[in-house]
Formats: structure tokens, sequence, C-alpha cells
């Protein structure tokens, strides 16, 4: 009880703390996109950090805001990181919730990195971890800050970044989660830290939440990440964040489909190590270890993609993904020889082990795992061969 109190005061003391968030009364919340009229790129790195989170947003004023710091074990490698890219000093750094796959490591980059502002959801937690997060904040002084639904964070005068949700008084730790949106000219992201499915409804009702690049709530839990809210992001692409060989089975695979059905690109930190989506306002591009671009990830792996099956009758064919890679399948093409027909791929990919079908003919299927060709016959029921040709037009796959 003694440790409960003394968390609640320490708590109180930074409320009583000057204010540096700018603070919006609508409870309706419209996100700006700022006129883009310089080159510079903002960067916002997904760490590779286990089963956990911590993202780093470079602005393009040269700004740095750290959202979670994953695991106390990372907490090395969260501040390794930082530093190879130059980041001595944080303006803000964005403690989503406490729990400890998102605080642990925040303890290392509180002792090592200078902090100018500190951003918390206001949930209390009575961990260890989370007490000793409080302790160092108060030692170093650093203004603590819990924000309101609509509140923005000036970090740089280029950017829009509202929180969209924050749970102060939510009874699940979870549910408290602040969700960043950051908008950069025509290109946002939407970060929704373990969010689930009752608050993406929440955020729904409020807020608008199309965004270029989304990461994932809860590690591709499927507990969140709902059709209706995906379907409201449109996503483009979509981060998962989760550690190899987990033991919660992260991420979910109806959650993956639920993503592809969307056609959104997916990169996941377990399969590509740390990923980057810079962009100029205008245009983006993924980068991962090695700097490789998900053009070229599709063709470093092409071979791990085959034709599986064909079922001529029932105009279905089956493409798989043998290798170990997500792959792009963004303007590959399907092609009926015999019927001299083309089928062009939509901006989706494939996970590793995975099977999507592409489907034609009047019983032809849409939705979770297929692609909808066409309801006219593609495939002659007499024999017809199929090849598979990736963006550069080179055959991939042959099924005779």
């Amino acid at each position: 009880m003694r440790k409960i109190v003394m968390i609640i005061c320490i708590c109180i003391v930074f409320l009583l703390c000057g204010c540096t968030i700018n603070q919006q009364a609508n409870t309706t919340i419209e996100t700006s996109q700022t006129p883009v009229e310089a080159s510079n790129k903002m960067k916002v790195h997904f760490l590779d950090v286990g089963q956990g989170d911590s993202i780093l947003v470079q602005s393009p004023n040269g700004k740095n805001l750290l959202v979670d710091g994953s695991t106390k074990d990372a907490g090395k490698e969260v501040v390794a990181y930082l530093r190879s890219h130059d980041v001595e000093k944080l303006d803000y750094v964005v403690a989503t919730h406490p729990d400890a796959d998102h605080i642990g490591g925040l303890i290392s980059v509180l002792n090592s990195i200078s902090i100018k502002n500190f951003v918390d959801s206001g949930k209390v937690h009575t961990s260890q971890t989370y007490e000793e997060m409080l302790q160092l904040i108060l030692d170093k002084n650093i203004p603590f800050i819990v924000p309101n639904i609509g509140d923005t964070i000036p970090l740089d005068d280029d950017l829009d970044i509202t929180v969209l949700n924050v749970g102060e008084e939510s009874d699940d730790n979870n549910e408290a989660s602040i969700v960043l949106k950051i908008t950069y000219g025509e290109v946002s992201y939407l970060l929704m830290g373990d969010a689930d499915i009752r608050i993406e409804k929440e955020i729904l009702e409020r807020s608008n939440v199309k965004s270029t690049v989304l990461k994932a709530g809860h590690h591709g839990s499927d507990t969140s990440s709902s059709e209706e809210f995906i379907q409201a992001v449109k996503p483009e692409v979509t981060i998962l964040s989760y550690g190899k060989d987990n033991s919660y089975g992260h991420p979910d695979a109806e959650v993956k489909s639920r993503v592809e059905q969307f056609s959104s690109q997916i990169y996941g930190t377990a399969v590509v190590g740390n990923i980057v989506v810079e962009t100029d306002g205008v245009d983006y591009n993924v980068l991962t270890d090695g700097n490789v671009e998900p053009t070229e990830i599709a063709d470093t792996v092409a071979e791990g993609i085959t034709i599986s099956s064909k079922d001529l009758r029932g105009e279905i064919v089956g493409i798989t993904n043998s290798g170990g890679t997500t792959v792009s399948l963004k303007d590959w093409q399907l092609v009926s020889v015999a019927g001299n027909q083309t089928f062009k791929f939509p901006n989706i990919s494939l996970l590793a082990g995975e099977t999507i079908y592409v489907t034609s003919g009047p019983e032809a299927k849409e939705g979770s795992g297929y692609l909808k060709w066409t309801n006219g016959q593609m495939w002659r029921n007499d024999g017809d061969a199929a090849t598979l040709l990736n963006s550069k037009g080179e055959v991939v796959s042959e099924f005779e």
C-alpha cells in the first residue's frame, strides 16, 4: 500500500509541473496537414527489440522523439541504436502505457540520454519498473506530461503529432495506451501502442485515422486491428513489432490476413530487423536492415515464391511463399498461357509460409486469403499452363 501511495504522490508532483504540450478541448479530433516547402526528410525508425516496442521519430528539422523503449533487457540496444544515429538528446519521450515491454528499456535511456520532456499515459502501475522510471524522471527534474485526447506534441513546426487516445483512468494498461498520429505533408503514421479493439472503436468515433503507415496495436495480437479499423486506416504499409518465436503467438495469422486483405505491405521486425520509413512529406521509402527496399526484397527472395496449385475448372490458382521473408507482390503478374490472359497483383505482400489464391469465374472468391481476378472464365479447361512473373517481368514460377 505504501508503494501505491508513493507512486500516486510522485505523479501528483509531476502533474503540477508546467505543461509543454498543446492542449485541445474539442471532442472531435482533426489532424492538420502542414504544407511541405522544404525537402527535409522525416525518418521513423521501428526498432527490432524483441517482444516489445520502441520507435524513434526524427523530424525534418532535426528534433527527436522516442516512443517506448521495449524491455529492460533491450534497453542497452535502444541506447546503442540512438547513439548510432547521432541522437544525444531526446526532445520528447513518450511512454504509451506502463507495461514492462514498453517502458523497461526507458530506464537505460533515462540513464544515458538527455531528455527534455517526458509524456506518459498517467496510468499508475505498481511494478518496480514503473516506480524506478518515475523516480529517475523526478531525480533528473524532467517535465512530466500527461496529455489529453486531442492534444498535440510540438516537436517540429512542420509536423502535426496528435494524441488520439490516452487513458489515465483506464482499468487496463493496454486501453490506457497513448495513440499518436504523426502527419508530415501528405504522409502520416498511426502508432497504436497496445490499444485494443474497444479503443479502436472509440478512436473511430472521434478521429480521422486514415494513415499511410500503421504500427499495428499490441504486436499484431488478435485483441487489436479489427477489420473495421484496418478498413478505415487504409494503410499502405503495416509494421508489426514482435519477437521471433515469442510465446504469445504474435502476430496472429488472422490479423495478418486481415491487413493483407486491404493490400497493405507488411513488415515484421522479427523478420526484417530494424525498419525505417522515411518521407519528404510527399513520397515515402521503406528501408530495412541492409537498406533493402520492398521491391528489392521481392527480387532477392523470388526463389521462395511458387505457383503451388492450379484448378482449371474451379478457376483458382495458389501462390505460396516457401521462403523465410515477406515478399511484396506489387506489380507481379499471373499469366494464363493458353487463354492469353494476365492478372496484375495489387500492392500486397505474401508472408513467409503463407499461400494466397487468385480466383476467377462466376464463383470467384475475394477477401482474406483470396484475390478476385474477374467473374469471367480466364483458364482453358482443356489444358492451360500458368506462369508467374515478378515486377521486372522475369519468370519466377511455371505450372504446366
